[in-house]
């Protein structure tokens, strides 16, 4: 057989086995064994010098036509088959559109998120402004400046999550930490009235930390809302008007107050603040253990000595501070036994608000 009858059989065998390859993988195969640098056609045209000057012209002629086939069938066979795998990627992709969809709940405000705003939304209409301070506070504005004695239990660390002190080479400092994280918001009154003067009308919103082990009425985290007044002639009958006012605002217009007296370091005088039982209407129940009253919010007249540490003039200036718990206010709103259903993040109790 001579070279141009053997280049006519590899044509037909390559075109053959170029329209039998099933993937691109196989095709490329084909390729490599006919047009590669070892190819059965590139050896050929190697041998392309061996041959006599008559044969070498019709040799080369045929050699081009052969590779010219195979180069057009390899490309029709793989945009063939680059079109077949489109269609099965396709396939497999594909969102039968008639199944049902799955429902996603759309997101929603916390139910702690929702009574801060509600309880800032109240005093914000009567002329209060919203100030913050730091969660971690210094010992100075947590209880000195807020007329707690040395010795007073709040202080102790079976009470307050206290900081360490650490050296600059990370090894503990001696003595105790000035440094904790706050009790309550009532810092905030302090840093606010060193920068701010008479007249003042502010609430300050905050998480809170405290050493309770998580129970259904406490909890290590909360969140307080601390507000203060302080301008002339302040009395506590403005006191008690506005948080009677708030108080009906919050639970609604039928509900009725009452001031029990109590005493905290940084007023005097100091009162507790119920609210007639929304369930038993103040007849007595087991939510309200009987009495027809639940406790809300603790409240007073600031103590001149407070006035002391932030150069306020106590003979022209009065005022009154008030402090809430949130997660308190809405148990008592929405009946809620245990506080820990707050921030145990149970999608079927936080839906229903």
């Amino acid at each position: 057989m001579g070279v141009a009858e053997e280049l006519e059989a590899m044509r037909r065998e390559a075109l053959a086995a170029i329209a039998g390859a099933i993937d691109l993988a196989r095709l490329d195969v084909v390729r490599v064994a006919y047009l590669g640098k070892k190819g059965s056609l590139t050896g050929i045209l190697r041998g392309l010098g061996s041959l006599s000057a008559e044969e070498r012209p019709v040799v080369g002629k045929v050699s081009n036509e052969v590779r010219q086939a195979l180069e057009a069938a390899l490309e029709e066979r793989k945009s063939a088959l680059d079109a077949s795998a489109l269609e099965e990627r396709v396939a497999a992709d594909a969102v039968d559109v008639t199944l049902p969809g799955r429902v996603r709940m759309p997101g929603r405000e916390h139910l702690i998120n929702m009574i801060t705003r509600e309880i800032v939304d109240v005093f914000v209409g009567l002329g209060y402004q919203v100030v913050e301070g730091p969660e971690a506070e210094l010992d100075y504005y947590n209880f000195t400046a807020l007329n707690h004695p040395p010795a007073h239990p709040a202080r102790a660390a079976s009470d307050t999550f206290y900081v360490r002190d650490l050296s600059c080479d990370g090894v503990d400092a001696t003595g105790e930490s000035d440094v904790l994280l706050r009790t309550h918001t009532s810092p905030v009154q302090i840093r606010t009235m060193e920068q701010v003067k008479p007249p003042l009308y502010v609430i300050a919103p905050g998480r809170v930390y405290r050493r309770d082990i998580a129970d259904p009425s406490h909890l290590p985290q909360f969140h307080q809302i601390e507000g203060l007044v302080v301008d002339e002639g302040i009395t506590f009958g403005d006191l008690k008007g506005t948080l009677d006012y708030f108080c009906k605002e919050m639970f609604g217009h039928d509900r009725r107050t009452r001031f029990r007296p109590h005493f905290f370091p940084f007023t005097e005088p100091s009162a507790e603040v119920d609210v007639s039982c929304g369930i038993c209407g103040g007849d007595g129940c087991r939510f309200c253990k009987g009495t027809g009253w639940l406790e809300i919010l603790g409240c007073g007249m600031v103590d001149p000595n407070v006035f002391g540490y932030v150069d306020y003039d106590t003979e022209r200036y009065v005022g009154f501070a008030f402090g809430l718990g949130v997660e308190r206010i809405a148990a008592l709103k929405y009946n809620i036994p245990d506080l820990r259903m707050l921030v145990e993040g149970d999608m079927r109790f936080l839906r229903q608000f």
